[in-house]
């Protein structure tokens, strides 16, 4: 259940923020797997007088097409993070008209005692939600959950 965050510069058209939204959604899909309505995105549209996008002295030309996208998520290995990096380049160039140079990815890992969705739970402690990509020890993919949270049921804090 990742996160987005987008910034961009204002002036963009809601069918262009749409369509932006829409190709790096089916990006996630395809690379991180996740299900079709775990969809978050934010949009942060700044005055170009307030932010500095600039290329780490990598010579990358921006234009007023850049945009930075933040993602919170749950960890992911690195072939798939570069690979979400070369398909959203590839998407939104496809469907956008944004150039590669024009897109900048900050990935910011947490685990899933960091998420809650409502109700004041944490669904993936208490079971309400399942397959978790790890669980809140940071353990990889894939290893069993800690003693104190197999046992949570709907409803009860953990």
């Amino acid at each position: 259940m990742p996160l987005l965050q987008f910034h961009v510069l204002e002036g963009r058209s809601d069918q262009e923020i749409a369509a932006l939204l829409d190709a790096t959604h089916r990006v996630v899909l395809d690379v991180f797997h996740v299900p079709l309505r775990d969809r978050y995105q934010i949009v942060h549209e700044h005055k170009p007088s307030r932010v500095r996008f600039e290329d780490t002295g990598l010579g990358i030309k921006r234009s007023d097409k850049f945009v930075l996208v933040q993602i919170t998520t749950q960890r992911h290995p690195i072939e798939q993070k570069t690979a979400f990096y070369d398909k959203l380049c590839a998407e939104l160039e496809r469907s956008c008209g944004i150039k590669p140079t024009d897109v900048m990815v900050s990935i910011v890992e947490n685990t899933v005692a960091d998420w809650s969705f409502g109700l004041g739970r944490a669904q993936f402690l208490t079971g309400e939600l399942h397959g978790a990509m790890e669980d809140a020890t940071s353990a990889p993919r894939g290893s069993k959950q800690p003693a104190e949270l197999a046992g949570a049921s709907p409803g009860r804090p953990t």
